[in-house]
């Protein structure tokens, strides 16, 4: 079979990668119209499980299949190690952060950051300030988007410290994989993903408040059907065997929290919650929520249940407060970043406006508190009439955006019309904070199955891959833990 696999090396090379090789010979022993057969069976499997996402303001059908990419990405052991490594050490620097923020403010007072980036940023709330909780972790959960030049460095391209998504995308990924192709992982070492959910759940019984009981009760909090994320909140709560509840659900008695249950109520220790700050409790935020939990922010401050990730920590994943993650690194660790930043212009510097405004062709300027691949524009891929309309955009409120160099990101081979091909992805870790740290060895990785783009989102066209990490003989990557 010809499989296209000259373009899993480098960029401008054609040699296979090493941690290709030995799929690649797997890959050239099947039939050759095998991955167009597959590709049709995935679909239809992805289609019968449900596994779709919302695409807001559209009309019509809004519910989407993401597209499944037959061919995985794959990562050395090695590589993994080193990834691995950063993305903890990140973490730990983003968890101090926030402590830090929310009580003493060294970093503020120090210079470190501009104040006002924090005290006057809309993630920030002054009603979590001395608030006391668990452990001191904010973002139990947390998905790092990587990216990787074709110098193999790898990037930060964004924190996600609120309710990172994607994880079970993940998990079906490598659920289909072994289905459709049973026999490639006899020919492959790869790390199973599998355990993740245990190790969520462990995780998250390890952050419950030091009254409760024994076996803390966890539940996880959706905002309900019409959420995008909604087949993950159900396939979380199945997969740990913890109940799934909804604002009406739960009630306060006390400062303490309990679901609604036939025989009663019972007390709830945990919760992984899913929804904004802004709609959690309408007593103390959005009076005119309909889907939070009156009193749950007053069970919060008490110490009676442990909310994750916890209330505020939307600072930590704001594109104006990212450029200054490096800076958190030594400030609180002592030591030298292991992964870098994306080079930013932050534009609210009148240097750095400057530059971008006389670059706008070459750069990608995202909005500081943009989502999902929105509100940004890639200056490469835009025409004339579409770069003017952003200038326009940033001379009028400039601080509400930043700008990055289009990096020269490396391709993985997909599986595209004309055969396979090579296609930008990124990739998103996720990182759990209990009393231990665990990486799941792998993630999401996206692809932007169009061909040339860089956008990788799903609401733009973009599709998921199985991520492989490989294992080896002296291989300490199933644990993933310190």
């Amino acid at each position: 079979m010809d499989t296209g696999l000259a373009g899993a090396g480098p960029a401008g090379t054609s040699a296979v990668r090493p941690p290709y090789q030995a799929y690649k010979r797997w890959l050239d022993t099947i039939p050759a119209d095998l991955l167009a057969r597959r590709r049709l069976e995935a679909d239809l499997l992805f289609r019968r499980l449900g596994i779709t996402f919302a695409v807001y303001g559209e009309g019509g059908d809004t519910e989407r299949l993401i597209p499944f990419d037959l061919v995985p990405r794959i990562i050395a052991a090695k590589e993994w190690r080193r990834l691995r490594r950063g993305l903890k050490q990140r973490v730990r620097a983003l968890n101090a952060f926030l402590n830090d923020i929310y009580h003493g403010q060294d970093i503020l007072r120090a210079g470190k950051i501009p104040a006002e980036l924090v005290t006057r940023n809309e993630a920030y709330l002054p009603a979590m300030q001395g608030v006391t909780i668990a452990r001191q972790t904010y973002t139990h959960i947390a998905g790092i988007d990587i990216v990787r030049t074709g110098e193999d460095q790898f990037y930060v391209l964004e924190d996600n410290a609120r309710t990172p998504s994607g994880v079970s995308y993940m998990l079906e990924n490598r659920e289909a994989m072994m289905r459709l192709f049973p026999d490639v992982f006899g020919a492959v070492r790869v790390a199973p993903v599998g355990h993740y959910p245990d190790s969520l759940l462990q995780t998250l019984r390890e952050s419950a408040p030091p009254n409760c009981d024994e076996e803390p009760t966890v539940a996880l909090l959706t905002p309900g059907v019409f959420n995008s994320a909604y087949f993950e909140h159900v396939f979380l709560a199945e997969q740990m065997g913890i109940e799934l509840v909804e604002g009406n659900d739960l009630v306060v008695r006390d400062d303490k929290v309990y679901m609604r249950m036939v025989g009663g109520l019972k007390r709830v220790d945990v919760i992984y919650r899913r929804l904004d700050d802004a709609f959690l409790d309408p007593k103390a935020f959005r009076k005119d929520s309909m889907i939070g939990v009156p009193g749950i922010f007053q069970a919060y401050k008490a110490g009676n249940v442990t909310l994750a990730n916890a209330v505020g920590t939307g600072v930590a994943d704001d594109k104006s407060v990212y450029p200054y993650v490096p800076d958190m690194v030594r400030f609180y660790l002592g030591e030298e970043p292991l992964l870098q930043n994306v080079p930013t212009h932050i534009l609210r510097r009148p240097d750095d406006l400057k530059y971008a405004l006389e670059h706008l062709p070459e750069l990608v300027v995202k909005e500081v508190h943009g989502s999902g691949g929105y509100g940004m524009l890639v200056g490469p891929r835009a025409t004339k009439e579409e770069i003017e309309t952003f200038r326009a955009k940033i001379i009028a409120k400039p601080e509400a955006y930043i700008a990055q160099p289009t990096l020269a990101l490396s391709t993985c081979p997909t599986f595209v019309e004309s055969g396979i091909a090579p296609r930008h992805v990124d990739l998103r870790p996720f990182v759990l904070t209990g009393e231990t740290m665990r990486v799941v060895p792998g993630g999401l990785t996206r692809v932007a199955l169009r061909e040339g783009s860089l956008v990788v989102n799903s609401s733009q066209g973009g599709g998921t891959k199985d991520t492989w990490v490989l294992e080896d003989e002296i291989s300490d990557i199933r644990a993933g833990e310190d």
